[in-house]
């Protein structure tokens, strides 16, 4: 499967075989006028300075110029503040072999990516890499990806570790009682999780989303609409964000004395057609749903389709509410229904795992904690209440 990223071709690149893919390389190029006129004996270096320059330029030592971009503790706010808005104004690099040397970091971030024809590479992951660029771009900080069969992740990860080709990694899609995450804590990198397992008997660093308390809202309020007829199409149920998902259904059913039969959930892989699908096969059911509770904003695109293609309307036969990443180019306002939603922005959530990473590479953040951001319910025009 051939696998393209958009974006300008220094920030892009890609190697084959065991090799690692390189495609974040961020920094900041190009000349800018100098400042102070004490600052004009470096206009022949043509807008880049090394270590040295740079701490002759700020009556600094070049330790605690490179102690200050590194992201030491012990370097005052003010000062590496100073340091960086100088690095930044005048187009300074750190040497990536020097950066090592002196701190036995390179700042590279390592992804462990599976590839193979049954791997899909979705928008999901494309808009959280955006955001992981984004934080990453600002802080000279590096990707890496390594491509991997979906069988041999394990090994991968160990190589990588073995290698000592990255810094610290990020872990996506987690399952429960995932054996990557256990490896990980066995090898004693710095790691952090784009969504948390269960079934693991000790702390680790994640980031998710409240997955079962949105679903939950989600189900709470097509109930109190009067629908007790409510379908799930959901992702993989191998993975824990759907495991959640499906919960907070469930429990939000319960609470009303009402179940989530099993008839009534389709669990697919994220992508319009499916969507179609699923919501084809459950709306031509002898008791079809009133009501659909989709996770990903590009499934709802095909549940659209389907419901359209059978001849009814949302919401007069069909309530729908979808999950929203917040891609910048699907916008749930401008569905032929405006679609309410559950809404978190993943590339958000890039852009926090990048700081946490650089956080864990700093020394800033040594504690192996949790985040879950809570999610907004934003009511429009998919929903009302049930047919009697």
């Amino acid at each position: 499967m051939q696998h393209k990223f958009l974006g300008p071709p220094e920030n892009f690149c890609f190697s084959h075989g065991d090799f690692a893919i390189m495609i974040c390389r961020v920094g900041v190029r190009g000349r800018q006028d100098l400042v102070s006129p004490d600052l004009k004996r470096f206009e022949s270096l043509g807008g880049f300075l090394n270590l040295k320059q740079l701490s002759d330029m700020l009556a600094l030592s070049q330790t605690t110029v490179s102690r200050a971009l590194n992201g030491y503790p012990e370097v005052s706010e003010e000062t590496r503040r100073r340091v960086a808005d100088a690095a930044k104004r005048h187009g300074y690099r750190p040497n990536p072999s020097a950066r090592r040397l002196a701190t036995g970091k390179a700042g590279m971030i390592g992804y462990v990516m599976p590839t193979g024809a049954a791997v899909d590479l979705d928008p999901h992951f494309v808009e959280f890499l955006s955001g992981l660029g984004d934080y990453a771009r600002g802080h000279d900080l590096d990707l890496v990806l390594s491509p991997t069969a979906a069988d041999e992740e394990e090994t991968t990860y160990r190589r990588v570790v073995a290698n000592k080709q990255v810094d610290a990694v990020y872990v996506s899609s987690p399952r429960p009682a995932d054996r990557r995450i256990a490896l990980l804590n066995q090898l004693g990198v710095p790691f952090i999780v784009h969504g948390r397992s269960e079934g693991l008997d000790f702390d680790y660093a994640f980031l998710d989303i409240d997955n079962e308390q949105a679903f939950r809202d989600a189900a709470r309020l097509l109930v109190q609409l009067g629908h007790t007829r409510i379908a799930l199409i959901n992702g993989d149920t191998s993975q824990t964000f759907a495991i959640f998902r499906e919960r907070g259904v469930r429990r939000a059913l319960a609470a009303s004395g009402l179940t989530l039969s099993p008839d009534r959930i389709r669990s697919v892989t994220m992508t319009e057609e499916n969507g179609f699908r699923a919501a084809k096969s459950l709306l031509e059911g002898s008791a079809p749903p009133t009501a659909i509770i989709c996770s990903s904003l590009i499934m709802a695109l095909g549940v659209v389709r389907a419901i359209r293609d059978l001849g009814l309307t949302i919401p007069g036969d069909v309530s729908l509410i979808a999950h929203d990443d917040v891609f910048p180019w699907l916008k749930p306002e401008n569905f032929s229904v405006p679609l309410t939603t559950t809404r978190s922005s993943i590339r958000a959530a890039g852009q926090r795992i990048a700081e946490r990473l650089a956080a864990k590479l700093s020394g800033l953040e040594t504690e192996r904690r949790g985040e879950i951001w809570p999610v907004d319910l934003v009511v429009r025009g998919s929903i009302a209440g049930a047919k009697v």
